[in-house]
């Protein structure tokens, strides 16, 4: 693996926490709202206009599908059982599959340029350092290979001990990407897997597909909290993402969201309001 410098080359980073605003670029401040926001900066760092962003976000129980996810054979139904039980499902436009967030898990989008330049897997190692530079005075356990069992799994699944915390997606826009990782930092990791688990027998009831989708196993997922053995807090890793920024960085700065952005924000809202208009 390549170390954070030898892939991020930048020393001014833009800083941005939204994970307790209620609204964010003049609407409800939900995963749809989130998406958009990540392509509109990915937008303004491929253009140059703004320094790369670590940007946080935090959105209650929420059941995030991947594309592969709205194709499922009763996709209705397994909406339905969602709604049911008080989740909201929403497609993204980035990859993987379905991921549980709620009040207990952090998201961080790393938003870079250089889509011209780095490669995907670059831009993972790059996420995975520093989730590792983040908990490097508690853990140097924390790894990355595919957690079978566990929901959205892939090569850069994070765990400790066989049993995964965190799983990364990535999009690009233009010249920028946006890195986004879930950080399940603390509650409930078996309940968040079940509900995913039951999503998918229901959404797909036993049919045969083309694409494969995850046999989850609540038991190999846990929080941080859990793998640590402290009682960690969202408001704790997001100070620690803080102090892992100053540490590898020269400058952070704070901007607010600019005339171009706003006008790529609205674009992009509406076109994750299209995805979802048939769920």
């Amino acid at each position: 693996m390549k170390n954070w410098k030898e892939i991020i080359r930048h020393n001014t980073f833009r800083y941005i926490d939204h994970s307790t605003e209620n609204t964010v670029a003049g609407k409800p401040n939900t995963a749809l709202a989130s998406f958009a926001v990540d392509d509109a900066l990915a937008i303004s760092v491929s253009e140059e206009t703004s320094p790369p962003v670590v940007r946080l976000w935090v959105h209650a129980d929420t059941i995030v599908l991947g594309i592969p996810d709205s194709r499922l054979p009763h996709i209705t139904d397994g909406m339905a059982f969602l709604d049911k039980n008080h989740h909201r499902g929403i497609v993204r436009n980035s990859g993987g599959l379905a991921v549980a967030l709620d009040e207990g898990v952090l998201n961080i989008s790393l938003i870079i340029p250089g889509a011209d330049k780095l490669s995907i897997y670059d831009c993972y190692e790059a996420m995975v350092r520093f989730v590792q530079a983040m908990f490097a005075d508690v853990t140097d356990a924390i790894e990355a290979y595919e957690i079978v069992g566990s929901y959205c799994p892939g090569d850069y699944d994070l765990s400790i001990d066989g049993k995964k915390f965190a799983g990364i997606s990535q999009r690009r826009v233009k010249k920028g990407i946006s890195v986004q990782i879930y950080l399940d930092i603390e509650g409930n990791s078996q309940a968040r897997a079940s509900l995913i688990r039951d999503f998918y027998h229901i959404a797909k009831q036993n049919k045969e597909t083309t694409f494969t989708y995850p046999e989850v196993n609540p038991d190999v997922m846990a929080s941080l909290s859990e793998l640590l053995g402290v009682s960690l807090t969202v408001e704790e890793a997001k100070q620690r993402v803080v102090n892992t920024l100053e540490g590898l960085t020269e400058e952070m700065i704070t901007i607010p969201m600019q005339e171009t952005e706003q006008k790529h924000f609205d674009k992009r809202y509406q076109q994750m309001i299209k995805r979802n208009e048939h769920l």
